[in-house]
């Protein structure tokens, strides 16, 4: 007896076992995308340092070519003192402003990831529910393929039975006709 259902139950696997393997790699992708959400965020404190350094760098520097001019002009003092204060509440206006405008990206951030990780995980968890769906639909349609291979089979095996019959009927004949025209 021939199997006629094992390459139809092949097809089914290999179907189920992709549409499982792009439903993982969706998960993943997602996955993927809210690290790369969460390292940005996580970023943003050394970002915000490094630019901070940098201005506050900016200032001493500023300070130092003042101390440089102080000691190279002569009665300059008081306007440098007048320059110096206006300088450091620049800089420190720059400063606060600067704090301010990364408390504020942080905080979008956090709530456009949050947003995100919530829709993303409602996409998931419906793509997974449709996905079981389909995969039990799909279980339904192979048992169903198979029933009717196996029913195609046995039909197959009954008419290659009836073709041998006739064959062996004929061959009978046939020799009971050369018989006969022999005889």
């Amino acid at each position: 007896m021939v199997d006629y259902t094992t390459p139809v139950t092949t097809a089914f696997e290999m179907q189920r076992a992709t549409i499982e393997q792009s439903q993982k790699a969706l998960e993943q992708s997602v996955a993927f995308q809210q690290n790369i959400n969460e390292a940005v965020i996580d970023s943003l404190d050394t970002q915000e340092s490094a630019q901070r350094r940098g201005v506050e760098l900016s200032k001493t520097a500023f300070h130092s070519y003042l101390d440089a001019i102080e000691t190279t002009v002569p009665g300059v003092a008081g306007t440098l003192e007048e320059i110096r204060t206006a300088v450091d509440e620049q800089y420190d206006f720059l400063l606060e402003n600067h704090a301010e405008a990364f408390d504020n990206v942080e905080s979008e951030l956090l709530e456009g990831a949050e947003a995100y990780d919530e829709m993303a995980d409602d996409y998931v968890a419906a793509v997974s529910e449709q996905v079981e769906m389909l995969v039990e639909a799909h279980e339904e349609l192979e048992s169903q393929s198979v029933e009717v291979a196996e029913q195609f089979g046995d039909q197959l095996e009954e008419v290659q039975e009836q073709v041998e019959e006739i064959q062996t009927q004929v061959e009978e004949v046939q020799a009971q006709a050369a018989d006969a025209v022999e005889a």
